[in-house]
């Protein structure tokens, strides 16, 4: 059956119960594990974010084709100087954010959340969010749980591959996850939630997907640093009381339809956009192409 929004808060308003509960249910229904074995899942997976969000802050982890590597380590010392612009926990956030970045292009292990390319929003999201309340394993996975079933709401009505929707369906979907997340863990109702979701990629909207060289790492890299800002950006938003139009169901059909306007050129196949810069088929032909003959 598929997952709305729509369904999901009349289920917790008939069951009296919190999103991460209902998609607690969905994946043991799923995948017939229990409860204990489901948040032992969860744990493996939280586990997994905490290192790769944290690997290459103090040391260059470089991607096979040698195109990144380094902003990880670039940021976290910023972070140390103390003499930020955003502030401690947005900078540490992008730099962790960076880490599984040049973790999944050194092809390192990490948690597609929901894609490779942008598996570094939830992680940093997460690790920022205990870093500055300390929050438990147990609430991160709880988090993790929220997340999960909005992203289950998008992939059911739209996509997640930016060769179908753009880096929209990428980063902005790892953002309304992540943004719903931080108001679960700030305890934001259902309705916060859904509203930090909608801003999340409502922000994204439209964002193009053009990696160089059609490899997962620049500007893929930078666009995950920024669906952390995004993310906690929208959060914000939602648990201020901004108010909201247009509901989460209405972002991710209109996301879908974008999505599909989008030329093939825009869609991951490096022949659009940043990717046809002079400046990237520069890189394009000193990393790409050289490690390919």
């Amino acid at each position: 059956m598929k997952i709305t929004m729509k369904s999901i808060k009349e289920r917790c308003k008939n069951e009296n119960k919190e999103i991460w509960e209902i998609a607690l249910e969905d994946e043991m229904e799923l995948s017939k594990k229990s409860k204990e074995e489901v948040f032992d899942r969860l744990q493996r997976a939280l586990d997994v974010m905490k290192s790769s969000a944290t690997a290459a802050l103090d040391k260059d982890v470089r991607s096979m084709t040698g195109m990144s590597g380094g902003n990880a380590k670039v940021m976290n010392d910023y972070f140390l100087s103390g003499d930020t612009i955003l502030g401690d926990t947005a900078t540490s956030a992008m730099a962790m954010a960076f880490s599984t970045s040049e973790v999944n292009a050194s092809m390192g292990k990490i948690v597609a959340s929901p894609t490779a390319g942008s598996a570094g929003i939830l992680p940093a999201t997460l690790m920022a969010m205990r870093n500055k309340y300390k929050y438990s394993d147990e609430e991160l996975n709880k988090a993790i749980l929220v997340a999960s079933e909005i992203g289950q709401v998008i992939a059911d009505s739209a996509t997640f591959a930016g060769a179908e929707g753009g880096c929209q369906a990428e980063c902005g979907s790892a953002s309304a996850m992540a943004a719903a997340a931080i108001c679960y863990l700030r305890g934001g109702d259902i309705e916060a939630q859904e509203n930090a979701a909608s801003i999340a990629l409502l922000i994204i909207l439209g964002l193009v997907c053009d990696p160089i060289g059609g490899m997962v790492e620049f500007p893929c890299n930078l666009r995950n640093a920024s669906g952390v800002i995004n993310a906690m950006a929208a959060a914000d938003m939602a648990m201020a009381g901004v108010h909201m139009f247009v509901g989460f169901d209405e972002c991710v059909e209109t996301m879908k339809e974008v999505g599909d306007s989008l030329p093939s050129t825009l869609r991951e196949t490096g022949e659009g956009g940043i990717a046809v810069c002079e400046s990237a088929l520069r890189l394009k032909a000193k990393y790409i192409d050289k490690t390919e003959e």
